[in-house]
């Protein structure tokens, strides 16, 4: 969950600096911006923890690593396309969908006590996937869709 903080203080000094250069509170901007650093924030982890990461993918899939990297570009371009509004709706989507195929991965990370900083097995296992990553996984679903699709549509 300490992750959140990142969207959070995001958000909220989005909605600040918007108040008093533009004289109101831009949400969905802000909304925005606060996922779009926590995409970009993420992404760039793939390439720093990319054992950890490797080791969360499913055995019966191929080219770890491969999938790491790309995942990691695919969330950065994400971040991204999302200060677009051209290409929010379309990103917000994509994500909501990603968000959902990452959460089995997490399931198999806990099944299997990884732990992503250090590339081992010495994870919280099952217990942080119900405490921490579903919770946040559902924000994290909420949110795109609150700031990318819902909003903007209004």
């Amino acid at each position: 969950m300490k992750l959140l903080s990142i969207i959070a203080v995001t958000f909220l000094l989005s909605l600040g600096v918007t108040k008093i250069f533009y004289g109101y509170f831009d949400y969905i901007f802000s909304g925005n911006l606060g996922l779009s650093v926590f995409m970009i924030f993420t992404g760039l982890a793939h390439f720093k923890f990319q054992k950890g990461m490797a080791l969360m993918i499913p055995d019966f899939l191929p080219a770890k690593m491969f999938l790491v990297y790309f995942t990691g570009v695919l969330e950065i371009l994400a971040g991204i396309l999302l200060f677009f509004r051209a290409f929010r709706e379309a990103t917000a989507i994509f994500l909501i969908v990603f968000l959902v195929l990452v959460f089995f991965a997490n399931i198999n990370s806990s099944r299997k006590k990884v732990n992503l900083f250090k590339g081992d097995f010495s994870g919280p296992g099952m217990a942080y996937l119900f405490k921490e990553r579903l919770p946040m996984q559902i924000i994290l679903i909420v949110w795109t869709w609150f700031f990318g699709i819902y909003l903007p549509a209004q």
